[in-house]
């Protein structure tokens, strides 16, 4: 968790809390309530302000858009106890809920102009000339997020009230802590999918070219080999290649290390020695999607193409408690530990430096610094590299990739 997620998530508390005890003074001052609940008014007040956003946050969470303030608007007017609420973007009205709608959503926009300039909150009349609508004083605050004001919070009262601008404006504060977290969200998303690019860059060029060679040597002395191997190929870059998600199951990142190792065999033949030990009951385990591949890749890289010898490569997944743990070992050239520093630190060029980097920086922003890659090493020495993957961890067992 980076230190501008704890700051945002510790200012979306404060500004809970202190809406709660905007609305428990406002409770105490309207006199006692006949409830049966044990507490103050303010803590009473306090409970329903966190159980109401808990129920509004999830929508905001995706985005300022139609459908998500929809999903939010009802919730925020219960949490503020107003008449009507809008909220909005910076071109039009999003979402309404409240009386009201039949006349005065079309008013809103001219109404908010300045508050989307300046970015400031403001109380004013709403000029209403129905005598039956109960909406004439409005408190307009600005929504904003990374790249400034993204919109207004339009609450609707029956009179002008201190109560109502402060609490409306915290909640505002709020909801741009929840838009904040969502870009938040998208931004680490599209880091993810430029890494994962960068990971399928590092396949195409020499991976493929060199599987398809080997393929075609067997099309006339061995056909059915070839076809075997186009079907491994086939599967092999389906996965490696694949649109959905970020997380995949280790049973899947195996069998896609079986595939490219079924292909180094026919480039590499009896040179290349693996030995694989799998626990069945970490199979399921979650985890990022294509962080096991290029660990075998470096193993083959440096173990065969480095040498002139056979490599064995040992890989193992086991259960170990509260984790599984994923070891890749060969017996190759090994490195220079300084020089694999290097390679950690993305200071080192190279398609297998790209990729040990790579997985290295993902493993640590999912599940934390302890988790990054354990390199074991030295020149002459071969390398053993462990990947420990939490069994589950809040947010991280979302598979939401499939094979194919």
């Amino acid at each position: 968790m980076t230190a501008a997620t704890v700051t945002t998530l510790c200012t979306a508390v404060a500004v809970l809390l202190a809406v709660g005890f905007l609305l428990g003074r406002a409770s105490v001052r309207r006199g006692p309530e006949r409830d049966l609940d044990l507490g103050t008014p303010v803590e009473r007040a306090t409970f329903q302000t966190l159980h109401t956003a808990s129920l509004a946050a999830p929508p905001l969470r995706a985005g300022l858009t139609g459908d998500t303030a929809r999903r939010a608007a009802r919730q925020l007017r219960s949490l503020l106890g107003t008449e009507a609420l809008c909220l909005t973007d910076r071109e039009a009205v999003l979402a309404w809920d409240g009386r009201g709608a039949d006349h005065h959503p079309q008013r809103v926009m001219g109404r908010i102009t300045e508050v989307l300039a300046s970015g400031r909150s403001q109380s004013v009349h709403t000029g209403c000339d129905d005598p039956a609508c109960p909406l004439r004083w409005a408190v307009i605050a600005p929504l904003t997020g990374e790249e400034g004001v993204l919109g207004a919070l339009v609450a609707y009262g029956s009179r002008e009230s201190a109560v109502l601008v402060r609490a409306a404006t915290e909640v505002a504060r709020w909801v741009s802590v929840q838009l904040e977290l969502a870009e938040l969200d998208r931004s680490r998303t599209r880091i993810i999918e430029a890494e994962i690019r960068a990971l399928r860059a590092q396949i195409s060029p020499h991976f493929i070219f060199n599987s398809l060679a080997a393929i075609a040597s067997f099309v006339r002395t061995d056909p059915e080999r070839a076809r075997e191997l186009l079907l491994e190929f086939a599967d092999f870059t389906r996965y490696s290649f694949r649109r959905q998600g970020d997380f995949t199951h280790l049973a899947d990142e195996l069998r896609c290390i079986e595939q490219y190792l079924a292909l180094a065999g026919a480039r590499f033949g009896d040179r290349l020695k693996v030995t694989l030990q799998v626990a069945p009951e970490v199979l399921p385990v979650t985890m990022p999607f294509l962080c096991l591949q290029p660990l075998v890749e470096n193993a083959v890289k440096h173990g065969l193409e480095n040498s002139g010898g056979e490599c064995r490569i040992s890989i193992s997944a086991q259960d170990a408690g509260a984790e599984a743990v994923v070891t890749v070992e060969d017996d190759g050239v090994g490195m220079d530990p300084a020089e694999l520093r290097r390679v950690l630190a993305g200071e080192a060029g190279g398609a297998s430096g790209i990729g040990l980097c790579n997985v290295d920086e993902r493993l640590r922003r999912v599940y934390g610094d302890d988790h990054g890659l354990v390199v074991e090493t030295a020149v002459g020495a071969g390398t053993k590299v462990t990947v420990r993957l939490p069994k589950f961890r809040a947010g991280d067992c979302r598979c939401r990739g499939r094979r194919g």
